[in-house]
């Protein structure tokens, strides 16, 4: 898959966040009875930024190249954009202004032994690194038992997105929320294409899951977008059973492009004590940290 032009990602992602909001929500008066067009007119939309009407139309064109960022922050209030949406926006504004360059890599698929150290030292929570790309890059013992299912893919590294898109079955029977979770993963991918669009490793992926999966298709093509934030992941381990996690996924900022995550139950809870019971079946397995070279 090569890189999209960014006049095309920039159209279809305005018109999609339009199409999504009515007069109503926008405190404008719907005149008439019979709107063709659903969600807002480009002519709205115009009038709720403050710019005219041509200007808007260029833009929705894929024209954002010169816009300035009080012109972005006041489209992005108009079209009522959330938090990653407008950081999408402000990414696809700076590669319309330099939309060619040279295609490269994106984040390293290897881990410094200080911070598979640091994995080792968090004895009593599954963690495990990763990238923008869904790879498993380091994961350590709880975290390589809990994620059994994922890591049985001999490809390294594992992919989680490949697991959920085109692993269906086992995806399903992992991930209590799996209908969310397929969401999460084509909002997140998107979102990250948006940051790297010259990542020929994330291209490729993207290309595999969009041939491969149609469900994945329809994901990709809703335009969402989400953050890569702390929430909840609920999974259900073939061996252990049901585990309600709180994750934490953190930056590490010596290392651009790369998460931290780290999954906890509070004292007392029944997951706290299947986190016990999943160590406990991880050293009769002698599974030892995982890494996505599998050294």
């Amino acid at each position: 898959m090569t890189t999209r032009d960014p006049r095309t990602e920039i159209r279809e992602f305005l018109s999609s966040r339009r199409a999504r909001i009515t007069p109503e929500k926008a405190g404008l008066p719907a005149y008439g009875g019979n709107r063709r067009v659903k969600g807002l007119r480009r002519e709205e939309v115009a009038l709720l930024a403050g710019v005219s009407v041509d200007y808007y139309v260029r833009m929705e064109r894929g024209g954002l190249a010169g816009a300035s960022d009080g012109v972005l922050e006041a489209l992005a209030s108009a079209l009522r954009l959330d938090e990653a949406e407008r950081d999408h926006l402000f990414h696809l504004a700076r590669r319309s202004a330099a939309p060619s360059g040279p295609r490269r890599s994106g984040p390293a698929v290897t881990v410094r032994s200080t911070l598979r150290q640091v994995l080792d030292a968090i004895s009593d929570a599954p963690a495990w690194i990763g990238n923008g790309r869904y790879d498993v890059l380091a994961a350590n013992h709880l975290a390589h038992a809990l994620y059994a299912p994922v890591l049985a893919d001999p490809r390294r590294p594992a992919n989680t997105a490949r697991f959920v898109y085109l692993n269906p079955e086992a995806a399903r029977d992992f991930f209590v929320d799996y209908d969310e979770i397929t969401g999460d993963v084509a909002a997140k991918l998107r979102m990250e294409a948006g940051r790297r669009p010259h990542d020929d490793e994330l291209s490729a992926l993207i290309g595999e899951l969009s041939s491969r999966s149609e469900l994945f298709r329809q994901r990709w093509a809703s335009q969402d977008v989400r953050l890569h934030r702390s929430g909840r992941k609920r999974v259900r381990h073939p061996v252990v059973g049901r585990f309600d996690l709180d994750v934490e996924s953190l930056e590490l900022p010596a290392e651009p492009g790369l998460h931290l995550n780290v999954y906890t139950a509070p004292a007392g809870t029944p997951t706290a004590g299947n986190v016990a019971l999943l160590a406990s079946w991880a050293a009769t397995r002698q599974l030892a940290p995982w890494a996505a070279t599998d050294e």
